[in-house]
């Protein structure tokens, strides 16, 4: 069986993610029976309460193992570094429950920062005050200085994520629950919805 093939799945802080080369599925973390799959499974995973079940089970394996740890760093999450691992050059923005920014120049590396995703930064703002219980105008120009509480609060995460991205040359590879919503952001840009999956394909395919 070829790798592009071959069962893959990222298990989240709240889904467990399948990708068989043609279809994508989700299941509840909290939820799901790992036992109920028999067919072999190249996994990466960052929900800790899941791992010492994972262990137990032959037909899962760790893609953790196949990574070259001396091109990231120690604490850089697994999900971050198969992102990287998925191009030779540009810019990986992963826009889930934080959005990670990390660039890649000729299959190395060269570092990365982490933002509140969407959802955490407005809730942010409706902590500070109940007047800024409000949803991101996701369709703002960038261009125009806002004259409403919406547009503002907005235009604050907005800007700073786009402007700071841009100092960066490349293109841009977008992927995460809200990249579809944050592509109008930039010129340079490519959404790929199956980016982690073809991070793990290539590291099989390099390590294999």
């Amino acid at each position: 069986m070829g790798v592009t093939v071959m069962l893959l799945c990222d298990i989240g802080n709240t889904s467990v993610h399948f990708y068989d080369g043609r279809k994508n599925t989700k299941y509840l973390c909290n939820s799901f029976d790992f036992t109920s799959v028999t067919q072999e499974v190249y996994y990466i995973n960052v929900h800790p309460e899941c791992e010492s079940q994972l262990q137990t089970l032959a037909n899962w394996h760790d893609l953790r193992d196949l990574i070259l740890w001396d091109n990231y760093y120690e604490t850089m999450g697994i999900d971050r570094v198969v992102c990287c691992e998925a191009i030779d050059d540009g810019i990986v923005i992963d826009a889930g429950s934080a959005i990670t920014v990390d660039i890649v120049k000729k299959g190395k590396f060269e570092g990365g920062f982490i933002y509140p995703g969407v959802k955490n930064m407005q809730e942010t703002f409706a902590r500070l005050s109940s007047r800024l219980d409000l949803s991101f105008n996701l369709e703002l120009d960038l261009d125009k200085m806002p004259k409403n509480s919406t547009d503002a609060i907005s235009y604050g995460f907005l800007r700073t994520l786009k402007s700071e991205v841009e100092r960066h040359s490349g293109i841009i590879y977008l992927t995460g629950g809200d990249a579809n919503a944050l592509a109008f952001l930039f010129a340079n840009v490519v959404v790929k919805e199956n980016l982690i999956f073809e991070g793990m394909i290539k590291i099989l395919e390099r390590r294999c």
